[in-house]
């Protein structure tokens, strides 16, 4: 029985090397834009990592992207209108 699981151990090393291998070359060359490809949310733990090292410039925008995400409005003065309503809404042009 150990000789079977032996050899099951093998193989199942041996063939996750070309799956690991074609499903990369799949996600780098695929038709989707950077935006879309690397749009995740949270671009963290392990994929986050891996972004990091192989693919810098498109990890330095993601952060770039949420750190703009994340900026607020700012706060019109007391006695200023607002910019504009849009059906109901504020919509403050920044």
């Amino acid at each position: 029985m150990s000789e079977v699981m032996g050899w099951m151990t093998l193989a199942l090393a041996l063939a996750l090397g070309p799956i690991l291998l074609v499903s990369g070359m799949m996600h780098t060359f695929s038709r989707k834009p950077v935006e879309e490809k690397y749009d995740r949310g949270a671009s963290g733990g392990l994929g986050g990592a891996f972004d990091a090292v192989w693919s810098p410039t498109a990890h330095e925008a993601g952060q770039e992207r949420d750190r703009q995400t994340r900026r607020t409005a700012p706060a019109p003065s007391p006695g200023d209108p607002p910019s504009r309503i849009d059906g109901g809404r504020i919509v403050l042009d920044i």
